[in-house]
């Protein structure tokens, strides 16, 4: 038990803190090396997360389909085509005969309501429904209220619960006191067609049937023919769908340059916001301030830039220079036209990968063939790897080491909790022991005193 000044009329306790509070300055240094570690790996991985956007622009701009970007277009409204990114390009006119349809019936027979009915109210009268998709015919129990008439609620739920028939139900309104059981197929097409009850018992409110067009000229064209609105292969690697009939309608797949610029743009978007983020990081007020390996990876971007020169020209001939700040400039319209004027050497400049291997980091500038031996892309595609692999990168290994360093702070740091307490422990039992001994000094001295005092008094009577 601590006694805090009781005796000495100092206060122990507060005594003890000041004293901890001097002990734990190691302890207070090593909390403010773990923030800075901490927020160095974090600083890492957010510089790493930069170059992973790299990698994957570079990525998308490797594949071929990225320099092989088309773009549909219809002259028609009811006409809309999509491509995929292998079509090819094309023109093709065509006339839509016929849009599918959904094959539809409506009961002869009445309900006055949707509810509870007499038995003569259901037309065919009977607890269950003969139906017939194609050619295989279900006899539907309905579910009956008490007097053994489904009604019309009901027979239009016994439909919709069968999802294996591929038919919907529902409650049509004919009049203020009549409705009817509609019943339509799910699908579009010539072979939704199905029958209901017995002939007469339900009417045919839509035919199904097929979308149908005929290419070319109606005397000399071919017909196309599909149960839902949509056509395949009609031109390769395109799609279109019609949603009405329509006369001379123009489908054409056209080379579509724009796409592949802003495959471009992203690129340089994500090599300007990486080097913008290591400039930030490693700025006289940043975490990783003045650090050298991040400075090194800046310069390797700007590199590639700085030395893309090749037998198809310089980086500039595609639209791409760096800035007196160090950042990538995208010309937009420059690139659209070296691509539109020779899309193969466009493709090249950015996607061409030496024959045969370098040191890391070296950009050759001609191949044996006179042409670029790396394309930008390329190289930004292998920088943005060696600094992002999660097990090997540049920036994985750096942000590994500052946990682990993190992690020994950590034990260091709770290694001073439990010595500091321990000192704590010692220095009240310390102060308690010397109030205790001041206490029993006290003591004694008032007992001599009330002894000394008694033995006076005997003095004076004697």
């Amino acid at each position: 038990m601590s006694v805090g000044g009781l005796v000495s009329g100092l206060d122990t306790a507060a005594i003890v803190d000041q004293l901890i509070a001097i002990e734990s300055n190691p302890q207070r240094l090593l909390k403010q090396q773990l923030s800075a570690t901490q927020s160095q790996a974090a600083a890492y991985r957010a510089i790493n997360t930069r170059f992973d956007a790299l990698r994957t622009a570079a990525e998308g701009l490797m594949k071929d389909a990225a320099w092989q970007q088309v773009k549909p277009s219809t002259s028609s409204s009811s006409v809309v085509a999509v491509s995929s990114a292998s079509a090819s390009a094309g023109t093709v006119t065509f006339s839509v005969d016929q849009v599918a349809r959904a094959h539809a019936v409506v009961s002869s027979g009445t309900w006055t309501a949707t509810g509870d009915q007499t038995a003569s109210d259901l037309a065919y009268g009977a607890s269950t429904l003969e139906i017939t998709v194609g050619g295989t015919t279900t006899s539907l129990a309905l579910d009956r209220n008490s007097d053994g008439t489904a009604t019309l609620a009901e027979a239009a739920a016994a439909i919709n619960a069968r999802s294996d028939l591929g038919l919907t139900a529902s409650a049509v309104k004919v009049s203020d006191t009549e409705y009817r059981l509609q019943i339509t197929s799910t699908k579009t097409g010539a072979a939704s067609a199905f029958t209901v009850g017995a002939p007469g018992d339900f009417d045919v409110v839509s035919q199904g049937r097929n979308a149908e067009i005929t290419v070319g000229d109606p005397g000399s064209g071919y017909t196309m023919s599909s149960a839902t609105n949509t056509f395949t292969g009609l031109l390769d690697g395109t799609t279109i769908t019609v949603s009405a009939p329509a006369d001379d309608v123009t489908l054409t797949v056209a080379a579509d340059p724009e796409a592949t610029t802003k495959k471009v743009e992203s690129l340089v978007n994500a090599a300007n916001g990486l080097l913008e983020a290591i400039s930030s990081y490693t700025a006289p007020t940043g975490g990783l301030k003045g650090n050298s390996t991040l400075r090194q990876l800046s310069s390797r971007v700007l590199d590639v830039l700085a030395y893309a020169v090749g037998g198809d020209g310089s980086a500039s001939a595609v639209g791409l220079e760096l800035t007196r700040d160090g950042r990538f400039s995208f010309d937009k319209e420059a690139f659209t036209a070296k691509l539109t004027a020779d899309p193969a050497i466009a493709q090249r400049m950015f996607t061409a990968v030496a024959a045969t291997g370098g040191a890391d980091g070296d950009l050759a500038t001609t191949g044996d063939n006179g042409t670029a031996a790396v394309g930008i892309a390329a190289k930004l595609l292998d920088l943005a790897k060696s600094a992002s692999d999660s097990t090997t990168g540049t920036l994985a290994t750096l942000a590994k080491s500052s946990d682990s360093r993190a992690r020994d702070l950590e034990d260091r740091i709770a290694d001073w909790d439990r010595r500091l307490e321990l000192r704590r422990s010692t220095l009240s039992r310390q102060y308690t022991a010397m109030e205790t001994a001041l206490q029993t000094m006290q003591n004694q001295g008032n007992w001599l005193a009330a002894q000394l005092s008694s033995l006076g008094t005997s003095q004076k009577k004697s």
